[in-house]
């Protein structure tokens, strides 16, 4: 990858989560260094032409500086690539300008906020998608309208709850920007069972901890084949670049060994969460398992690499179950480490690795830097795990 982009930018990794709660979009927030170059559209363009081509599907860009925004603006971009722009800058007549010169040339635009005066349908036609705070949201009190106005698709920022970030795709939303997690389930939550395939998943880690012949994990998924048919997918996903394809448990075991299958084991346990609502938080969870997995790795720690992925995917089961982690860690079948970092005092052997990974998820620059500092990271070091990790979420949701 492109050493000088990654050595100048913070990179925050987002998400627009559309109907179902699948990623319609992943999203770049590039935070410029205070000592960048003002020409670093060059050098961030070729680092996404290598970790982000097509294929991989549209990617949105949103520079916090006016001088890389300008750079992107007038560079060219693939058309993947959607770029946002602040409503405030849309409406300067300098700037409209070189949008509608943009946009007529096939560049992909965004319109990120609420302009203070209202713009020409002819601008606001060169918008592929309006980016609008709930805050500033009109659509919550008024009957939709008709016109240039209400025909630019629009995505949802600044949601607060899980039902919030519902009832906007419910009203018409394109997606979600984000996904926000809701409230941590606290001491008084009503107690709750855990799922039935939960509970399978659970059982058969706790299986292959002990070693378990073959057979006898292969009789504690018969209570609901379709995980099964799950775990093959995951195991066979390009995100793990297994060079042979894995057709049984048995073979898998061959293959992997007991200890590596526990990682796909993980992902089992959010899958098997029968619920639409919270694919977003399973995906988030991925991501965060992928990522810490990666910053572990990235410094020296392999050993340890499998069980911060596990810790991070199982990061957000409280809030997927509704249960707090000091209920759930008795049924929980993690290590000690996973088991200290997941509590609610959070001081367990991952918690700088989880503390970065929910900062790359702000993408606020503050707080990814002081939460890269914890951990002697360096801009490149980070930028580079965030990017692996977002590649290999994607490649998992496209199985």
């Amino acid at each position: 990858m492109n050493a000088l982009a990654l050595d100048l930018v913070w990179l925050g990794c987002g998400a627009l989560f559309g109907a179902r709660g699948r990623v319609v979009m992943n999203r770049l927030t590039l935070h410029p260094m205070p000592d960048a170059p003002a020409q670093l559209a060059a050098p961030v363009l070729e680092l996404l032409d290598e970790a982000w081509p097509e294929e991989r599907g549209p990617l949105c860009l949103s520079p916090t500086t006016e001088a890389l925004l300008s750079g992107l603006l007038e560079a060219d971009r693939p058309a993947h690539t959607v770029l946002e722009v602040p409503a405030f800058l849309a409406g300067d007549p300098a700037w409209e300008a070189r949008l509608r010169e943009r946009a007529a040339a096939g560049q992909a635009l965004a319109l990120k906020g609420r302009p203070l005066q209202p713009l020409s349908p002819e601008l606001l036609a060169c918008f592929r998608h309006v980016i609008v705070d709930l805050d500033d949201d009109r659509r919550q009190t008024q009957a939709p309208a008709s016109g240039a106005a209400r025909q630019t698709p629009w995505v949802q920022a600044g949601t607060r709850t899980p039902e919030e970030a519902g009832a906007s795709l419910r009203r018409g939303a394109l997606a979600v920007l984000g996904w926000p997690l809701g409230e941590r389930p606290g001491p008084d939550a009503p107690r709750k069972d855990v799922p039935p395939s939960v509970q399978i998943v659970m059982d058969l880690i706790q299986r292959v901890d002990r070693e378990e012949p073959v057979k006898r994990l292969e009789e504690a998924l018969r209570g609901d084949p379709t995980l099964a048919f799950r775990l093959m997918r995951l195991i066979n996903s390009p995100a793990f670049g297994l060079s042979v394809e894995i057709n049984s448990f048995q073979h898998a075991i061959m293959v992997l060994g007991y200890q590596r299958l526990k990682r796909w084991l993980a992902l089992l346990v959010t899958n098997a969460v029968d619920n639409p609502d919270l694919q977003p938080l399973m995906q988030l969870a991925v991501r965060r398992g992928l990522l810490m997995e990666e910053l572990v790795r990235a410094q020296g720690d392999s050993s340890a690499a499998g069980e911060a992925f596990i810790c991070g995917v199982f990061s957000l089961l409280d809030r997927m179950l509704g249960q707090p982690f000091d209920r759930l860690l008795g049924n929980l079948p993690v290590g000690e480490g996973v088991a200290q970092t997941l509590a609610e005092s959070g001081q367990g052997p991952y918690s700088a690795a989880l503390a970065v990974a929910r900062a790359v998820e702000s993408e606020l620059p503050l707080d990814i830097a002081e939460a890269a500092g914890a951990m002697l990271l360096s801009p490149g070091e980070l930028n580079r795990a965030a990017l692996k990790a977002m590649q290999a979420a994607q490649q998992l949701q496209g199985d």
